[in-house]
């Protein structure tokens, strides 16, 4: 049996990218997950420093502790201190990578070479193919403007009212983020007099765009959402990029034109070619790959 310590500051993103992992070893060994919350920073370095970690006085030993967010890495240094464990963090860490027993890395923050680092296709997650995969059935994910990427709401409403009109056939959804601007969102409601089920972020319950896009056969999310990006290719749909203003030539530009290249998504303006939408040639299963690795180092720790 696996003890996993998983630290977390609780950002949803942060959150869903240990569950993604926690998941993954949960299908291969037997699991007990507890749940931390990171102690605040000076906490956290002062329980470093003196070898304590009051959080987990009550916990069976970890076997491993997983943390993600730079607020958490200190606090996972002070779990490993004082109790033990192998400790990995997920994403680019603050601290130096030596710092770390594994350190889980996108390529698009170019991780070096190191026998600590497994370099992934996009941050873990939790996205799964649903059980039975609508053939009828999209859905539009809509982000919101960025550090990386600026915005246009009109363009945006062409390309989607471009694809409902060639797909007449499909059950389209479409759902926003907490970027999304309020005029973005206003514009997109129209869309429900088409027959677009509009759902807005505030009006939907934890892990239902998840569920969406286990189930859909097509996705098309606005390029800033990276992370959507990654979870619908996670979840084997056939997935399109709605193009937004990008703000330079950055890395997560860049990752997306690597997908783009791979033929793992399909840009807007080559759909418009052929008003085709493939599916990707594979399913990314990043999480997946990574607990494997864990276990075939670590074994049941």
């Amino acid at each position: 049996m696996t003890i996993l310590w998983l630290i977390t500051d609780n950002k949803p993103g942060h959150r869903s990218q240990l569950q993604g992992l926690a998941q993954a070893l949960a299908a291969r060994t037997s699991v007990v997950a507890h749940w931390i919350d990171t102690p605040a920073g000076r906490d956290a370095l002062w329980q470093w420093l003196t070898g304590r970690f009051p959080a987990g006085a009550a916990l069976p030993d970890p076997g491993l502790i997983l943390v993600a967010g730079h607020r958490t890495h200190l606090a996972g240094l002070a779990a490993r201190r004082a109790r033990g464990g192998k400790l990995i963090t997920l994403m680019r860490p603050s601290l130096p990578l030596g710092c770390f027993d594994l350190c889980v890395i996108p390529q698009h923050d170019a991780p070096p070479v190191r026998t600590n680092v497994i370099a992934t296709r996009g941050a873990l997650n939790t996205a799964r193919p649903g059980a039975e995969r609508n053939a009828d059935q999209g859905l539009f994910l809509i982000g919101g403007p960025s550090r990386h990427h600026g915005w246009d709401s009109a363009s945006l409403r062409a390309q989607i009212d471009a694809i409902v009109a060639a797909t007449p056939g499909m059950r389209w959804t479409l759902t926003t983020s907490r970027r999304t601007p309020a005029d973005t969102e206003a514009a997109l409601l129209g869309l429900q007099a088409r027959g677009v089920d509009v759902r807005p972020v505030r009006d939907t319950p934890p892990g239902w765009a998840m569920a969406q896009v286990a189930r859909s056969a097509q996705t098309w999310v606005t390029e800033d959402s990276v992370s959507m990006v990654y979870e619908s290719l996670t979840a084997g749909a056939a997935t399109g990029l709605l193009a937004v203003p990008r703000l330079g030539e950055t890395r997560i530009a860049a990752g997306v034109s690597a997908l783009r290249r791979e033929g793992l998504v399909t840009a807007f303006e080559d759909w418009q070619r052929d008003r085709v939408l493939p599916p990707p040639p594979m399913r990314l299963a990043e999480a997946d790959r990574v607990a494997e690795a864990v276990l075939a180092q670590w074994g049941g720790r």
